[in-house]
């Protein structure tokens, strides 16, 4: 991790990999096969992700219904709709419904974060009935769909997945790209590939929320102001680094207020904070949303898993093989998704989990380090925790400091591997933006919590 006490990091590439390597991600499931190559988000229309419900439905983004009513008589209480929208992170769609309806964040719900630079469908409720509201409502790249009265809102995890359809464009032509792109639609469906939080979790451009994260839990809330905001990185816009150095330079809040771009509008209310009320950082950093700020330490988290994956590998242990004193999940039979039902691999059952892996009926998991993690239930993994541990200089009980935000960081597992569902290529042609090279349009889901992004870099590298 990098020096909290410096003032900006320079990647030397700023390539996509490099920022990767910043969170822990260094892996490949693919590792010793060829690179396709290619670029993607080229476009907005080459990301288009469709919420999965858990009765295995993808919702549609022209889906729409006939209008409804809300009735008292029925205990109406939520409007829920399908949120369509275009480049916008799932946050500011929220706010900017809210804002227009002029309805608090808080009684709005979701079920997960979708990707930004994309055309994406979630399912979304707000609390009263809002179905004239929403029917009339037009906000740039936002669109209503399939408005309904529920008696319950969307909660938070409450789909099973994400369906993705994807073009990579600029791929280099060859005689064997046909074969080599079906070798890799085969690995993945029947391998997977490493179950890493992607760089969605941790900021494209200033992948920094898990320091922030960690200086939180940590308690220094002067740091995580100042990596928040007033640290640059070398792969965000060069506006941005401009205001932020500037700001670090002068130290002139009010000035700063004046020149950060409106569109930093989380570090603009954190600097008009500290205005008003002169090194309260603590404030500072609590003008921010609870969520965001329970998203900053859940990154910090995914950090440590995705070091906890790339160690193992880097020690040259298996993906796919489990080892000696690794924790094997059974998969629950309607959705596959882990249970609490585990084993530890090495002793009399190995045959039953080894044939259970090779059917798709368990998984081995890595900790999600929280409150209640005790390492001694992961004895192969907790080797490889204690090296991290002992690399980044962590407090070992740094997690014990989450308990202002309920029961979310008790601590969990997650699969080691994903496995798309029904990975497939439907058109391999030219590519209309890139004359001479090749685009790739495909299409798979993935369980709620996995990242399509890391399903791709596998085809890039």
């Amino acid at each position: 991790m990098v020096d909290l006490e410096t003032e900006s990091y320079s990647f030397k590439e700023n390539n996509e990999r490099e920022v990767e390597r910043f969170v822990g991600i260094q892996t490949f499931a693919t590792q010793k096969m060829d690179f396709i190559g290619g670029e993607y988000k080229s476009i907005f229309k080459d990301f288009i992700v469709r919420e999965i419900d858990t009765h295995g439905n993808i919702l549609d983004i022209k889906e729409d219904s006939k209008s409804y009513s809300f009735s008292e008589e029925l205990k109406d209480r939520y409007t829920t709709f399908n949120l369509v929208k275009i480049n916008k992170d799932t946050f500011e769609a929220i706010r900017r419904i809210g804002k227009a309806l002029n309805i608090p964040y808080n009684l709005i719900n979701y079920s997960g974060l979708k990707d930004k630079f994309s055309i994406s469908v979630q399912k979304i409720s707000i609390k009263g009935d809002n179905i004239e509201k929403l029917r009339n409502l037009k906000i740039k790249d936002i669109f209503i769909r399939k408005i309904i009265p529920t008696k319950k809102p969307v909660k938070l995890g409450s789909h099973w997945g994400n369906h993705f359809t994807i073009v990579l464009r600029n791929i280099e032509d060859n005689k064997n790209l046909k074969s080599e792109i079906g070798n890799y639609v085969k690995f993945l469906n029947n391998f997977g590939f490493p179950n890493y939080f992607g760089l969605q979790r941790f900021g494209n451009y200033r992948p920094n929320s898990h320091i922030v994260g960690r200086c939180l839990l940590e308690g220094n809330f002067k740091k995580s102001f100042e990596e928040f905001v007033s640290k640059t990185y070398t792969t965000e816009s060069i506006i941005s680094r401009q205001a932020r150095r500037e700001f670090r330079i002068t130290g002139n809040l009010e000035k700063a207020f004046k020149e950060f771009p409106k569109s930093l509008n989380y570090e603009r209310n954190m600097i008009q904070y500290l205005i008003e009320n002169p090194e309260d950082y603590e404030g500072s950093i609590n003008t921010l949303s609870f969520d965001l700020k329970k998203l900053l330490i859940s990154s910090f988290q995914s950090y440590l898993f995705n070091k906890m994956l790339s160690k193992r590998v880097e020690k040259g242990f298996s993906l796919f093989e489990p080892m000696k004193g690794d924790v094997i999940s059974i998969l629950d039979d309607y959705n596959g998704n882990i249970t609490q039902v585990k084993y530890i691999y090495g002793g009399n059952l190995d045959n039953y989990l080894k044939k259970a892996l090779n059917l798709n009926r368990a998984a081995i998991v890595i900790p999600l380090i929280g409150t209640n993690t005790n390492l001694d239930d992961f004895p192969f993994m907790k080797l490889i925790f204690e090296k991290i541990v002992k690399q980044e200089n962590i407090d070992k009980d740094i997690f014990n400091k989450t308990l202002n935000f309920g029961e979310e960081f008790k601590g969990s597992i997650r699969a080691m591997i994903v496995k798309p569902t029904g990975l497939k290529i439907f058109e391999l042609a030219d590519d209309d933006l890139n004359p001479g090279k090749k685009k790739i349009k495909f299409e798979f889901s993935l369980q709620k919590g996995s990242y399509a992004t890391m399903l791709i870099r596998e085809f890039i590298k």
